[in-house]
């Protein structure tokens, strides 16, 4: 018997460590939407491999699930779409199938088990992207869907490799770039800034992903105790070492060289 594919509304839950980072981040948006009425938002990121559709597919989900916004995610990276793998659904009878004309945007929406979360994935494969990737047709689907929908996301193909998000950014409310902790070049981010704001785009912020394998251990939820009891016990261990040494120094540190006398006291008396 054939397995059913895994999607990632499947083990996701909010009392997972990191979904209370994808709220903090929403509650932010969700603040600066209000005050400038910024209801699409565009995801990328300055090369491949920093986590944008991750960071992406997680917030749609937080956004519908905890905030109970209507939420419509798009997947507009016709070159490696990955949206439709993370939900486990068809790529077809998507994006690409509304700008070739077969459907239309709405017959392209997709359900999913999450009442709130509506998907558009990216379709059908097609062998040279740039010649069917319309910014502004992308632009007027969206327009539409933000009336029907609290929040839309855009998932987008990386700044530096492609044109696409510098088309489209101008076209949607704002921009959130994706950058990964420890491996992403300032340059490159500074780059890919640049390439956003010629046009007038709107950054929103940055998220910086993967910051548990690149930040001081202190950024962890682990030190938190937040932890199987194994890893609490590990902790703990750690810390009596880290005591013991410490204490051992201090002793042999001591004896080499004994405090001086207090000269302040002796001139007193």
């Amino acid at each position: 018997m054939a397995l059913r594919p895994v999607s990632i509304l499947d083990f996701y839950s909010p009392e997972l460590p990191f979904a209370t980072e994808f709220r903090r981040l929403l509650q932010r948006i969700d603040n600066s939407s209000k005050k400038l009425d910024r209801k699409a938002i565009l995801i990328t990121s300055a090369v491949l491999a920093e986590g944008k559709s991750t960071i992406c597919s997680f917030l749609a989900l937080s956004a519908a699930r905890q905030k109970k916004m209507k939420t419509l995610l798009i997947d507009a990276d016709l070159r490696r779409p990955s949206i439709h793998k993370f939900f486990a659904m068809q790529r077809e009878n998507g994006l690409v199938e509304v700008l070739s004309g077969d459907l239309g945007a709405a017959e392209a929406v997709k359900h999913t088990n999450l009442e709130n979360l509506h998907i558009i994935t990216a379709g059908r494969f097609i062998h040279e992207p740039s010649e069917l990737f319309d910014a502004e047709a992308i632009g007027r689907i969206v327009n539409e869907m933000k009336f029907y929908y609290d929040l839309v996301l855009v998932d987008c193909a990386p700044v530096l490799p492609v044109s696409d998000p510098m088309l489209l950014a101008s076209k949607l409310d704002a921009i959130i770039l994706v950058i990964k902790a420890g491996e992403t070049q300032k340059e490159v981010v500074e780059r890919a800034v640049d390439i956003l704001g010629s046009n007038g785009s709107r950054i929103l912020g940055v998220v910086l992903n993967n910051m548990n394998n690149s930040l001081p251990y202190y950024y962890d939820y682990k030190y938190y105790n937040y932890n199987s009891s194994t890893d609490k016990s590990r902790h703990k261990r750690k810390a009596r070492q880290i005591s013991s040494n410490s204490q051992h120094s201090h002793r042999k540190n001591s004896a080499k060289n004994p405090e001086p006398k207090n000269n302040i006291a002796e001139r007193s008396s």
